[in-house]
């Protein structure tokens, strides 16, 4: 079993509205479950965050 960190996903984004930061995928019910209750290992939507990949998009 793969442990995804929330925090490291290119995904997991500040929402100013609810001043919280929240995932930016539209999980389906059991998925948010999962997701609310710290259970969300494996995540298939998980991106890790990596500014190297953008830099060299950029190129």
């Amino acid at each position: 079993m793969k442990i995804t960190n929330c925090e490291e996903c290119t995904n997991y984004v500040y929402d100013d509205e609810n001043e919280c930061y929240c995932c930016d995928v539209n999980l389906d019910e059991d998925e948010m479950y999962k997701f609310l209750s710290g259970t969300f290992y494996n995540c298939p939507y998980y991106d890790r965050y990596d500014e190297y990949k953008i830099v060299k998009k950029q190129n």
